[in-house]
């Protein structure tokens, strides 16, 4: 059969994503093929498609989705055609596809309480919200944490997870809009970073003391920030480079800062096993029913806008999470 697939054929500007015609192979022992109904919009693919992370070429994008199973292979006994699923690929790229073959045991079945559109952009995310800070750093009640880009999609997640754990969120936006829907998602202290001074805030709000971890995906621009705002001992967890790579980071400042401590954990590592990957999205499915956890969908586009889409993530114009629809 005939598939529709969002590629590029070498790392550039959004405009390198051209949507192709493949012919797609029947699955093979231990597959399933997908019929996507909706694709979820990350990061990480505007770093895929710029080269930050080099991968071979021609590259297909996207790492998470949602959809219907309309055959399966030999050997596949967990799943068959019309089951709703969604799926997290970590570091293997397709999801920008009308169709896709993929692996049963990396498969999983949708909640009946979740939509597809929903799946599609929350699996990613509310993984990773889980990994940090249930394992990478298990946030406690009462502990004062700081999220940067508390409006984005992970971030409004982790204020909601947060506030469920019972932490004192602060949160960092940019401007009055995203700042409100931070403070409306489980944030009880949001800082504008284009008008107040960060460090000065989060020193006041915790009487000096600082945050015993900092949750940093924007990288070079805030990491000086982030690293002022620990408290001794504190965790320095970097998960994300939106604004590029921050700087080496020298033993001699973790310790002339307090004895710090600086992690760089991927959803790769924390999901590498199918037991690691089944448990994370059981406890994100829980929330979910229990009403602790909601996405917020600001932004749908064409599959074959997937340019565009990039353009808007990329340039701080999108709210919350985003979707392509095939």
């Amino acid at each position: 059969m005939k598939a529709k697939v969002v590629r590029f054929h070498a790392p550039g500007e959004p405009n390198v994503l051209r949507l192709d015609e493949v012919d797609l192979p029947e699955p093979d022992a231990g597959e399933v093929r997908i019929r996507h109904t909706a694709i979820g919009l990350n990061f990480q693919d505007i770093y895929a498609r710029s080269g930050l992370y080099p991968v071979p070429v021609p590259s297909g994008l996207g790492t998470e989705a949602a959809g219907v199973v309309e055959a399966v292979g030999a050997g596949v006994v967990d799943f068959n055609p019309g089951d709703r699923v969604c799926y997290i690929s970590g570091p293997v790229m397709g999801a920008y596809a009308t169709h896709r073959n993929y692996p049963a045991e990396r498969l999983l079945h949708a909640p009946d309480h979740i939509s597809d559109e929903q799946l599609a952009a929350m699996m990613l995310k509310s993984v990773t919200v889980e990994y940090l800070m249930r394992r990478c750093y298990p946030v406690q009640q009462g502990q004062h944490v700081l999220m940067h880009a508390a409006a984005g999609g992970v971030g409004l997640l982790a204020g909601q997870w947060g506030r469920h754990l019972g932490a004192h969120m602060i949160g960092v936006a940019a401007g009055p809009e995203k700042v409100a829907l931070a403070r409306a998602n489980g944030y009880e202290h949001v800082i504008d970073r284009l008008t107040e001074d960060v460090v000065q805030r989060v020193r006041a709000l915790t009487h000096d003391a600082g945050v015993p971890v900092v949750y940093d995906s924007v990288g070079k621009n805030s990491f000086d920030q982030s690293i002022n705002c620990l408290s001794p001992r504190g965790y320095f967890v970097s998960f994300g480079t939106t604004t590029g790579a921050p700087p080496p980071v020298e033993a001699a400042t973790l310790q002339k800062k307090g004895s710090l401590y600086f992690t760089r954990p991927t959803l790769v590592t924390y999901t590498a096993s199918t037991a690691d990957l089944r448990a994370a999205a059981a406890a994100v499915f829980d929330l979910c029913a229990r009403g602790v956890l909601k996405v917020s969908i600001n932004q749908r586009y064409a599959l074959a806008d997937a340019a565009r889409a990039h353009a808007d993530l990329a340039a701080g114009r999108t709210l919350g999470s985003s979707v392509l629809v095939p």
